[in-house]
């Protein structure tokens, strides 16, 4: 059963239930008890169908609701605008409705930084759809719904759309769960990870103690002082001292030989670290409460955009949860009583290769639990040569010590090769290529024109090596995104704060009591055995999940 739900913006809302016909519609006072009750109504809990998660769901979870599954409307219209290689096009409730009727078409609405299931809006703010003032949203919603059913039905293969399109919005469910329950966080042992590495924390506008040292020791180096923050004044140091580069890239820097280059190198380093999660990202992105041991006890709230990238992983509104630095992941602690359970998906997209390509040796190396080892066997015993030869594989690079491997690639895994290959061939003629469930990757802008000019060859191959990948990246996230929907489904009840907390392209962490990490664990490899067979069917390909129990993500 399916119900569509709008809210009223006053904790009330509407529903109507969409079986053969739509039924009735349902106003109610109380929306989150409401949906509460339809959950565990029956023997099996309805779909949801809303405009969009993030009008609807944060305030669910926020009083203490979570939901099963659902079909989000506007991260459905972007998937069948991808479809069509209309990537651009504005995908919400507003825009679908709109195209519908033949109506100008409005952008979408504009998130603010930061508004996501931890900020803390009025109760049941009245969704954001775009749609005419006066429009009967629950209405709007049904019609939209009804369409993109039916579109869906019309695809060449419906049923791989239908499975992405439910676990792309079982990933919206997600990350609205992970944003409220927050990644478990010590600001004390951050505040202590800081000071030790970057000194005593500074006055704001100046520079950490250490900092402050590598600055001046870059200005002795150069025999003048250097504001290493100024990539112009560094550019015109280095020519001052007779090495002169064309950009301040770390690697650009590694080829000179001279004693400021280490101090530079350094100072980037750490003033990254300061920028990115230094004292002022802690106070921004991390709330706190005391321990019952004193210690300071915090969550980090990230707010996801679930396909937020083209190949469908997510990104992040602020924060940099995809890119925690491993300088500061000692201060992911479990809170007391409970544990951290880590799964790592390791060389997922070559295993994900094996099973689109349906090649049969790089399937049984793939059966392996190392599947570098398998491979080192045909170059030398090397594994580190089999990871570059498997990895030249699927992004393209030809050049230097990767041109033998890759020759030897093709020779192994011939249909693997093949397949990749042929996404290349259609990249580089400015096509498109899908996912093993249909995402489409985006067209080329003004294709023609870009070619033909100078350069174009090389903007040939460029997109050549995007397309390429993209088929072997957008299914490895879809594998990340049934893994997720599978594993909510089949984690034990928590108490409030436990389940995922954390997710980061191929990897997952649990935050659970000790007592159930057992369970946890074994709900991890029942969902990791669901995905490979809903995905793949009877694979011999294998996808094994590292997973390890800690108190401490430092120690994963």
């Amino acid at each position: 059963m399916r119900i569509a739900v709008v809210a009223d913006g006053e904790g009330g809302g509407w529903l109507q239930e969409l079986d053969a016909v739509p039924g009735p519609v349902r106003r109610v006072a109380d929306l989150a008890a409401a949906v509460r009750a339809a959950e565990h109504a029956g023997p099996e809990p309805p779909r949801w169908v809303w405009s969009a998660g993030e009008d609807v769901y944060p305030d669910l979870v926020r009083a203490g609701v979570r939901v099963s599954r659902c079909h989000d409307a506007a991260l459905t219209e972007a998937l069948l605008l991808g479809h069509q290689v209309r990537h651009r096009e504005a995908h919400s409730l507003g825009a679908a409705w709109a195209r519908l009727h033949g109506l100008p078409v409005p952008a979408d609405p504009v998130r603010p930084l930061g508004e996501g299931a931890a900020a803390q809006p009025a109760l049941f703010e009245a969704d954001r759809s775009t749609l005419p003032p006066g429009t009967d949203r629950l209405a709007a919603l049904v019609e939209v719904h009804g369409d993109q059913l039916r579109r869906i039905a019309d695809l060449p293969d419906p049923g791989r759309m239908r499975l992405l399109t439910a676990v792309e919005s079982a990933g919206g469910l997600a990350a609205t769960e992970m944003s409220h329950d927050g990644l478990p966080w010590r600001p004390d042992v951050h505040d202590r990870i800081l000071t030790d590495i970057l000194g005593s924390r500074p006055p704001a506008g100046r520079r950490p103690p250490v900092l402050a040292d590598l600055a001046a020791r870059i200005g002795d180096a150069v025999g003048r002082e250097v504001n290493p923050d100024s990539p112009a004044q560094v550019l015109k140091a280095m020519a001052w001292i007779g090495h002169p580069v064309e950009s301040t890239r770390s690697w650009v820097l590694e080829q000179v030989d001279h004693p400021v280059v280490p101090l530079l190198l350094r100072y980037k380093e750490l003033s990254r670290l300061h920028s990115a999660n230094g004292w002022a990202w802690l106070e921004t992105w991390v709330g706190e409460r005391p321990g019952p041991r004193g210690e300071r006890l915090g969550r980090f709230r990230p707010d996801y955009v679930v396909g937020g990238v083209v190949s469908g992983r997510w990104a992040t509104r602020g924060g940099g949860a995809l890119q925690i630095p491993k300088s500061v992941r000692g201060a992911v602690r479990s809170d007391p009583g409970w544990v951290l359970v880590r799964a790592d998906a390791g060389q997922l997209e070559p295993r994900v290769l094996a099973a689109v390509s349906g090649d049969d040796a790089l399937a049984a190396a793939a059966a392996e639990e190392d599947l570098y080892a398998r491979l080192a066997v045909h170059v030398g015993g090397d594994r580190e040569r089999a990871k570059i030869g498997m990895l030249s594989a699927m992004y393209g690079q030809t050049s230097g010590d990767a041109a033998p491997l890759l020759a030897t690639m093709r020779r192994l895994y011939p249909r693997a090769l093949d397949h990749v290959d042929s996404a290349a061939r259609t990249g580089e003629g400015g096509g498109v290529v899908r996912s093993w469930l249909g995402r489409t990757s985006p067209a080329p802008d003004d294709w023609a024109a870009a070619v033909s000019g100078p350069g174009g060859d090389r903007r040939r191959r460029a997109h050549g090596r995007f397309t390429r990948n993209f088929v072997v990246q957008a299914t490895a996230a879809e594998w990340a995104l049934v893994l997720l929907a599978a594993l909510r489904r089949r984690l034990p009840d928590m108490p409030e704060g436990g389940g995922i907390v954390f997710f980061v392209h191929d990897e997952v962490v649990l935050h659970v009591p000790a007592e159930l990490a057992d369970e946890a664990v074994r709900a991890v490899a029942d969902a990791e055995a669901q995905t490979r067979t809903t995905l793949f069917g009877e694979t011999p390909v294998r996808f094994p999940l590292a997973t390890v129990v800690t108190d401490n993500y430092a120690h994963l």
